[in-house]
């Protein structure tokens, strides 16, 4: 692929495997992985969920936008984003400006066992979180289904979704 190739970004709920799925990418195109929830935790230095805690949903969703402001135009990126960025269209935009997205879906219970030994999801500490799984995906799914791309991921592994993601925009 040329250098001028166009980033990739990965959305999609928690747990859909956009992590996995960047890392992939970023091998067999040789490009870098920017992961802008990793980044967040550097630049504030405490986790995201204890931005959540301390400051709240709303606070870190503005830590976020300027996040993808600042990293969107970084050239031949994999930009893996949180679940909830697509929630501001702002963010869409400007990520859509220097790249594909491209919306990584998985069934609620897929993402209730990816994510159920991780401890760092704020958003799932409830009494019902394949219920909250079910209302998130549902409030989303209209901002998922604006993605360039959408990859249904179960059953298959990070390397099949990278492969199948890189088919998919060479017939963009």
């Amino acid at each position: 692929m040329g250098s001028r190739m166009k980033n990739i970004v990965l959305t999609g709920f928690m747990g859909a495997g956009k992590t996995a799925v960047g890392r992939e990418l970023a091998g067999l195109l040789d490009m870098k992985l920017i992961d802008i929830d990793t980044e967040i935790e550097i630049s504030e230095k405490m986790p995201i969920s204890e931005i959540f805690e301390k400051f709240g949903e709303e606070r870190f969703r503005e830590i976020e936008s300027a996040m993808v402001r600042r990293i969107s135009g970084i050239p031949n990126s994999i930009i893996s984003t949180g679940g909830g960025v697509v929630l501001r269209t702002g963010n869409m935009d400007v990520l859509r400006k220097h790249g594909f997205i491209v919306c990584l879906m998985a069934s609620p219970e897929t993402v209730l066992a990816r994510t159920a030994n991780s401890s760092d999801r704020p958003l799932l500490r409830v009494a019902d979180p394949i219920g909250k799984i079910r209302e998130l995906m549902h409030i989303r799914r209209p901002f998922y289904e604006k993605a360039d791309i959408v990859i249904d991921t179960e059953d298959k592994t990070p390397l099949q979704i990278a492969e199948e993601i890189m088919e998919k925009i060479r017939m963009q």
